[in-house]
C-alpha cells in the first residue's frame, strides 16, 4: 500500500508495507558480473555517520580502483567517456579519466565546511549516511537497499508511484520510496530499481560535468520514464545525486 502521509521530521511512520521490497534477488548472478561484484565490495568500507572521519586503508583505495577498472571497461562508460570529450570535459587518456572520475567521486571532504573529511560522492549517493543519528542522507541505490534490507537494517515503509497503480512489480525502474534504516525515516526517496553501477556513474557523472551550477536538474526521458536528474555540486566533488519521479512529489 501507500506509505501513511506523516508531518515532516515525524518519526511516528505508519509503516502499511508489511513485506520488504524485494522478494527475490539473483545475489550469485549479481555476484558474477564484475561491476556489480566490485560496487558490492565497496559498500562496507564508510563509517556512515556525518561528522566522524573517514579513515580510507589502502585495501579501500584498492577496491575503488578495482570499481572504476571494471566501470571503465563496460560499454556504458566508453559511451559516457566519449560523450564528454566531444565536450571537452573529460580527459582523453584512460588512466587521466580514471583519476578525475576518481577525484568527483571518491575524494573525502567535510559535509559542513571546517568538518573533518567525513564523506563523498560515492558514500553518499550510494551506500547512504546518517546525520546525528536522526537524518537519512543519500542512499539511492537499489543493491544497498537490497543488501541492507536483507540484514533487517532497513524498513521498506512503502512507495508512490506516478503510474495507477497499487503496488510496484517487477517491471517497475525507478520508484519513490519511503523506509527506515538505522533509526531514522527518509520520508520519499527516489531510485533507480534494476540498473548497473556504470549506468548510474555515467549518469550522474555527465550531469555533474555538463554544469557548474551548485544543483544541476536536468529533465530526460527514460523509456516511459518522465524523470528530473539532481545533481548536487561540492567543490569539484559529487555532493549528491538522485532521480525524482516527475508526477510525484519527490525528492
Amino acid at each position: 500500500g501507500r506509505a501513511g502521509a506523516t508531518q515532516q521530521g515525524d518519526s511516528a511512520v505508519q509503516d502499511n508495507a508489511a513485506r520488504h521490497l524485494f522478494h527475490n534477488v539473483n545475489e550469485e548472478r549479481l555476484k558474477s558480473i564484475k561491476t556489480f561484484a566490485t560496487f558490492i565490495s565497496l559498500l562496507d568500507n564508510y563509517e556512515t555517520s556525518t561528522g566522524i572521519a573517514e579513515v580510507e586503508t589502502p585495501e579501500e583505495i584498492a577496491e575503488n580502483n578495482c570499481f572504476l577498472d571494471a566501470i571503465l571497461a563496460t560499454e556504458v562508460m566508453k559511451l559516457a567517456h566519449e560523450y564528454l570529450l566531444k565536450k571537452n570535459l573529460a580527459e582523453p587518456n584512460h588512466a587521466n579519466f580514471k583519476n578525475q572520475l576518481y577525484d568527483i567521486w571518491f575524494q573525502l571532504y567535510a559535509r559542513k565546511e571546517g568538518d573533518r573529511p567525513d564523506s563523498c560522492g560515492f558514500e553518499h549517493v550510494f551506500v547512504g549516511e546518517t546525520r546525528h543519528g536522526k537524518q537519512i542522507l543519500g542512499l539511492h541505490n537499489w543493491v544497498q537497499f537490497y543488501l541492507q534490507e536483507k540484514r533487517k537494517q532497513i524498513d521498506y515503509k512503502g512507495y508512490v508511484t506516478q503510474k495507477k497503480k497499487n503496488t510496484p512489480d517487477k517491471d517497475d525502474q525507478v520508484l519513490s520510496i519511503q523506509f527506515s534504516w538505522k533509526g531514522s525515516v527518509k520520508p520519499i526517496g527516489s531510485t533507480f530499481i534494476g540498473v548497473s553501477p556504470e549506468f548510474e556513474f555515467a549518469l550522474y557523472t555527465i550531469i555533474f560535468l555538463l554544469s557548474k551550477e551548485k544543483v544541476t536538474r536536468e529533465t530526460v526521458k527514460i523509456e516511459d520514464y518522465e524523470l528530473q536528474l539532481v545533481v548536487y555540486r561540492h567543490g569539484h566533488h559529487i555532493g549528491t545525486a538522485y532521480p525524482v519521479l516527475l508526477g510525484t512529489n519527490s525528492e
